[in-house]
């Protein structure tokens, strides 16, 4: 039994040394935004950007939507208006 608890005595003091050390030896908080934004940079080149087509495409669709939005909302407004009008006036 003494063999065994003697291992995980040396086996937990140490992870609690290597956890310290590897605190320690992180680079500065400067460098490791630098590397932050070097990555960024090269997860935006992967980016399939649209072609200036796609992009009209888009902005139409999303123009017709919210012209069918703004007119669907605004005439429900109009019809709770009138049947508050009527139920009260």
């Amino acid at each position: 039994m003494t063999k065994t608890a003697s291992a995980s005595t040396k086996a937990t003091s140490g992870k609690g040394r290597s956890g310290k050390a590897k605190a320690d030896k992180r680079p500065n908080v400067f460098l490791r935004l630098l590397q932050f934004f070097r990555e960024v940079v090269a997860e935006l080149r992967k980016v399939i950007w649209p072609n200036k087509k796609q992009m009209v495409t888009y902005t139409t669709v999303v123009l017709v939507f919210l012209t069918f939005m703004v007119a669907y909302i605004s005439g429900l407004d109009v019809l709770f208006i009138k049947g508050v009008g009527w139920l009260f006036g």
